[in-house]
């Protein structure tokens, strides 16, 4: 899926209650979850400002593995 079928809408969207926000449940209820994991993964691309098809790889120097003795 490209990126271009993901556009963020800002006038359908505003802060409510409960009651009011609840048919958004409804509407991602009935996608399937490839449908929701693509959106998510959209969403977290503008948060953090990298391309959607080419996230960033993890820096695996920052972590260190090492065997625990008993």
């Amino acid at each position: 899926m490209e990126p271009s079928q993901f556009r963020l809408d800002r006038t359908a969207f505003r802060m409510g209650t409960h009651a009011t926000i609840g048919n958004q449940y409804e509407y991602w209820k009935d996608k399937s979850i490839e449908e929701r994991l693509r959106a998510a993964t959209y969403l977290i691309s503008v948060a953090y400002n990298y391309p959607f098809n080419n996230p960033p790889r993890l820096d695996r120097t920052v972590f260190s593995m090492r065997k625990h003795t008993l």
